[in-house]
């Protein structure tokens, strides 16, 4: 399987993450964390709690639109993997959040922004078992 490294489309990718992170912090004095944006809009504590959460699932789900209308060019998804092994990895990715209490975009992105230990650990322990999954997949097993 051949993976392509995109630097500038990852560069910009990744100064939107930062800047989103840093707005929301700022005007909302929220840590950004995707899957407790997504929790807190299905259970949402207030109506206000719940739009902000909105837009942000809005800006998430209409990105390839925005990159289609500035390109001119769809956006290329490419998944090397089944259906079924997508569904085994969402489930274990929901586990890992549920126990590692946040998912990678909260704990890599804004916790270790703030120094957060308990985040630093999470991080890496998301990196290491990445790496050991990752080796089994493509070369144990094969790949799925």
């Amino acid at each position: 399987m051949i993976t392509e490294f995109t630097p500038w489309a990852s560069l910009i990718g990744g100064l939107l993450i930062g800047l989103s992170a840093v707005m929301l912090m700022a005007f909302q004095g929220r840590v950004f964390g995707a899957t407790g944006v997504l929790a807190g809009f299905i259970q949402p504590s207030s109506s206000s709690d719940w739009a902000w959460r909105a837009w942000i699932l809005a800006g998430m789900v209409t990105g390839p639109l925005a990159f289609r209308l500035l390109t001119g060019e769809a956006l290329a998804i490419d998944v090397p993997v089944s259906t079924v092994a997508l569904v085994i990895g969402g489930f274990i990715v929901g586990i890992g959040v549920t126990f590692g209490s946040g998912c990678t975009s909260g704990h890599g992105v804004c916790g270790m922004a703030r120094l957060s230990p308990r985040s630093i650990v999470a991080t890496i322990t998301f990196m290491i078992t990445t790496g050991i999954t990752v080796y089994v997949v493509r070369h144990i097993i094969g790949g799925i």
